[in-house]
């Protein structure tokens, strides 16, 4: 029933930028994390930056100092800043929401960082 949204993905160059944004098309209750993962060719699906519904952020050593990842719990929305991005973060981004119970994702994005 629940399903969640995912845009911002596209072809930009490196050192360029992006904004990927989730959003649900209804009500989620009792979201414990929410996060990015990211999987590219050839690679385990990895996580990128999560969130606790209490604010608490952890972000991938690879990522740190360029993502931002903010949220709107009210809206069960979910955003990731991209910046300074480098060819290496070439990947299908996927949106991740967890209940105790459940596990919900999107359909993934594709971001190509690319000269």
């Amino acid at each position: 029933q629940v399903q969640l949204v995912e845009s911002g993905g596209g072809l930009v160059q490196p050192g360029g930028s992006l904004r990927l944004s989730c959003a649900t098309n209804g009500s989620i209750r009792g979201i414990a994390t929410m996060g990015w993962y990211r999987q590219a060719p050839g690679k385990q699906r990895e996580l990128v930056a999560s969130v606790t519904f209490t604010g608490g952020i952890s972000y991938a050593d690879s990522v740190k100092g360029r993502f931002t990842l903010s949220r709107d719990n009210a809206k069960n929305t979910m955003y990731l800043q991209m910046n300074s991005l480098k060819p290496e973060d070439t990947a299908l981004y996927y949106c991740n929401m967890n209940t105790v119970s459940h596990q919900y994702w999107g359909q993934g994005t594709q971001v190509t960082v690319s000269s």
